[in-house]
């Protein structure tokens, strides 16, 4: 059911198409100045040669009809400048109809008008367009909220999340400046993609679609093809391929990849989210982390001109070079338990002490994980290196070169979530087949994000990959954090929602059931009536002024019924 400006619009619509005028041209149309180059560049009067000439196109975003003029703010992809409208500069000719009509009645906010003119200095001071033509470029069919401001107070800002995040489009036309994330989004992949270019990785793609999903610990989404006839499943990560790049004789390799993990959703997590991961043969961690901490110092200069960012209520610097603790040391440091030989038990026992949620499935690493991500990982907020993982929460990782039972591993935390995991990568294939056979185990006592075993990629790497790093960095949470942005829907133009349930709207048969006439029927439901007790709720003399005035103002030109025939059709 069309709302009654939705009604207006389309009846605009068709009258400016009455005129010959097509509000939906395929022609180009000529862009030569911004808004904010004209605000910038107008000096001494815009005596500038190119301010004027404009031409320029844009969204009306507000109207203000004063008689023969009027003036207009108009929004570009850069900002909003006024522009003024003077029926005699445009109609110079005795047909005003571009003016009286088209313009003054029959263009709304929201339509997108391309223009062209020169720049002048209003009375008030406000530099603006003084435009000599316009062509309407897109008819605009649903309206928009209407921001208000008065004395530096914004009203009725578009600023409901979950309509924002449904929405984007209407977001981004309303709140312009949210434009800002995703601008500072693409520098930031633009600036880890040159980084690594410049180091001479290679830049790979590998399959989403996956036969075996592996290389993470997580819950897969699954999908089947028709003419294979067989079972697939979106990846969860893309490690696996990257390091048969590796065996295969590639000496380093990154890929910016989407993944899919079918688990919980929040501030934090997106069931569809971007990594890139970065693996390069005859490196370890340590090397890796270093790389880590010159890379991000990069971007956060590349992206905000400093490694001091403000994030919420903190101050992060990414300045080199960052903290580093074992995965032992970072708990005993703020929960003062030693965790280090406990067995399986006890890790169990000090969990529930330290009123950890845990359970019967979890085995020796995802109890440590827990303990870990309840008791500390908030509290770093400072870019920190955890290192030296147990050899029960790393199946991929190589075991460590001096500690038993550990494998080489790092997380780097910042703001109190991680934003990349790392490893000296496992290559040795039977005690990679020998993990794979413990995750089966994890997965038969119910463990969901247990890993699956993966005879290609064992094959691979029985043929021989040589010492490798690897590296998974999330780009959505980095993105988070550079942005300042709280919630992880605030970095994905289109982050994954809830179907939205929509009320189911009336038909008119509910009226022409009853006797009442087709075109009556359907003028009660543009009314807002539902239902036949609703008419019978108003008396007659009102519920025939309100229909005669809808027919009025909907210009149907319908025969008015006497309030008789009104009696009758609500009897």
């Amino acid at each position: 059911m069309l709302s009654e400006q939705e009604i207006i619009r389309r009846e605009s619509l068709e009258e400016i198409k009455k005129l010959g005028i097509n509000p939906y041209p395929a022609a180009e149309y000529p862009i030569l100045n911004k808004t904010t180059e004209i605000l910038n560049e107008f000096k001494d009067g815009g005596n500038n040669e190119k301010l004027q000439n404009i031409s320029i196109a844009g969204r009306i975003m507000s109207k203000r009809i004063m008689g023969n003029a009027s003036f207009c703010d108009l929004q570009d992809n850069y900002g909003k400048i006024q522009i003024y409208v003077k029926r005699d500069e445009i109609c110079p000719d005795e047909d005003k109809t571009m003016y009286n009509t088209v313009f003054k009645k029959l263009l709304d906010i929201g339509d997108i008008i391309g223009i062209k003119g020169y720049a002048f200095k209003t009375q008030m001071g406000e530099i603006s367009i003084h435009v000599t033509n316009y062509t309407i470029l897109s008819k605009s069919l649903c309206p928009l909220p209407i921001v208000k401001e008065k004395d530096g107070i914004i009203y009725d800002a578009f600023t409901d999340p979950e309509q924002r995040y449904r929405n984007r489009s209407m977001d981004l036309i309303v709140n312009p400046h949210v434009k800002e994330a995703f601008i500072k989004r693409t520098q930031l992949t633009n600036s880890m993609r040159n980084f690594l270019n410049t180091k001479g990785y290679l830049e790979v793609e590998t399959p989403i679609l996956q036969p075996v999903y592996g290389g993470a610990a997580a819950r897969p989404f699954k999908t089947h093809h028709n003419t294979l006839n067989q079972d697939l499943y979106l990846r969860i990560a893309n490690e696996l391929y990257l390091k048969r790049l590796i065996v295969g004789g590639f000496d380093g390799v990154y890929e910016f990849s989407k993944d899919f993990r079918n688990e919980g959703m929040d501030r934090f997590h997106n069931p569809e989210f971007t990594q890139m991961e970065l693996y390069v043969a005859y490196k370890d961690y340590n090397w890796m982390m270093n790389l880590v901490e010159e890379m991000v110092e990069k971007i956060a200069i590349d992206t905000n001109g400093t490694t001091i960012l403000k994030v919420g209520n903190n101050e992060v610097n990414f300045k080199r070079p960052w903290k580093r603790f074992t995965m032992f040391e970072v708990i005993q440091h703020f929960t003062g338990i030693d965790i280090s030989k406990m067995d399986e038990t006890q890790l169990f026992e000090t969990a529930k002490k330290l009123k950890v949620e845990v359970n019967d499935t979890m085995g020796k690493g995802k109890l440590i994980d827990e303990i870990f991500g309840e008791c500390c990982e908030a509290k770093l907020i400072q870019p920190t290196f955890i290192t030296d993982y147990p050899v029960e929460m790393s199946p991929l990782a190589k075991k460590h070169r001096s500690e038993i039972g550990l494998v080489e591993r790092f997380e780097a935390i910042c703001n109190g979530k991680e934003i990349c995991n790392a490893y000296s990568e496992l290559n040795d294939p039977i005690d990679q087949r020998q993990r794979f056979e413990e995750q089966l185990k994890l997965a038969k006592r119910g463990d969901t994000e247990a890993m699956i075993l993966d005879e290609d990629f064992l094959y691979a790497i029985e043929l021989g990959m040589p010492p490798t790093a690897g590296l998974g960095i999330g780009i959505d949470r980095l993105s988070m954090i550079m942005t300042n942005s709280t919630s992880i829907q605030d970095v994905l133009f289109f982050p994954q929602m809830k179907i939205e349930k929509k009320a189911v709207l009336p038909d008119e048969t509910i009226f022409s059931n009853n006797g009442i006439p087709e075109d009556w029927a359907k003028l009660m439901i543009k009314a807002g009536f539902n239902s036949m007790e609703q008419l019978k709720e108003m008396s007659i003399g009102k519920l025939h002024a309100t229909l005669c005035g809808q027919n009025k103002k909907f210009k149907l030109g319908l025969q008015n019924p006497t309030v008789g025939e009104l009696t009758e059709w609500v009897k």
